[in-house]
Formats: C-alpha cells, sequence, structure tokens
C-alpha cells in the first residue's frame, strides 16, 4: 500500500524543534513548525498542506517556498520528497467586467 495514501500509519506525535519559528513561506508568513504540526495532523499531501496553511498561494504562487515546503513534508513522513505529488496549480483569477465579453461578441460579428 502507498504509504501517503495510508492515513491509518502513526508517524508520531508533533514534537517542537528548535528552528520550527522559521519562516518557511514569506508571502503567507508560514513558518516550519506550522507547516510540520500539519502533517502530524495528517496533511500528508502538498495539495492538502496549500489548502490548510495557504503555503505557496501568495504572490509568488510557491515558486520561492515549494521546494522547502515538499523538502519539510517529505522528512516528517519519512519518504522521499520525489514521492510527492506536487500541489495543484491553478491560473491566478481576478474579476472581470461583463463589457469585456459584451465587447468579445462585437468582434466576433465583424
Amino acid at each position: 500500500m502507498n504509504t501517503l495514501s495510508d492515513r491509518s500509519r502513526d508517524i508520531g506525535e508533533f514534537v517542537s524543534q528548535p528552528g520550527d519559528e522559521m519562516i518557511i513561506c514569506r508571502c503567507e508568513e508560514i513558518t516550519k513548525g506550522e507547516i510540520r504540526r500539519a502533517v502530524h495532523e495528517g496533511m500528508f499531501t502538498m495539495t492538502e498542506i496549500r489548502r490548510y496553511l495557504r503555503a505557496g498561494m501568495g504572490l509568488c504562487q510557491g515558486q520561492t517556498c515549494s521546494k522547502l515546503v515538499k523538502g519539510i513534508v517529505a522528512r516528517e513522513l519519512k519518504v522521499s520528497p520525489a514521492d510527492l505529488e506536487p500541489a495543484t496549480s491553478r491560473v491566478p483569477m481576478r474579476p472581470i467586467e461583463m463589457k469585456v465579453f459584451a465587447n468579445e461578441n462585437e468582434d466576433e460579428d465583424e
């Protein structure tokens, strides 16, 4: 059975370590300790960590922290970082005024 999908696996209790206060995701101000704690609370995938903590969802979209987060999660789970699937990426979205869509239809008629 894949160890990452085995949620009954006991990885031990969360124990604070020196360096847990270090900021890993600067955009969202997520610390190493918060990431480690999330893993011990059952967040075993990068997508779960991202959704739970918002690590990698800031302005840089994980460009500066994703490898660090992945390394921390892998160490806590005692697996290779290569065993972890990358988080699901989505295109950044922003509101669009309805007139933009209306203008698209006008261009098609010409």
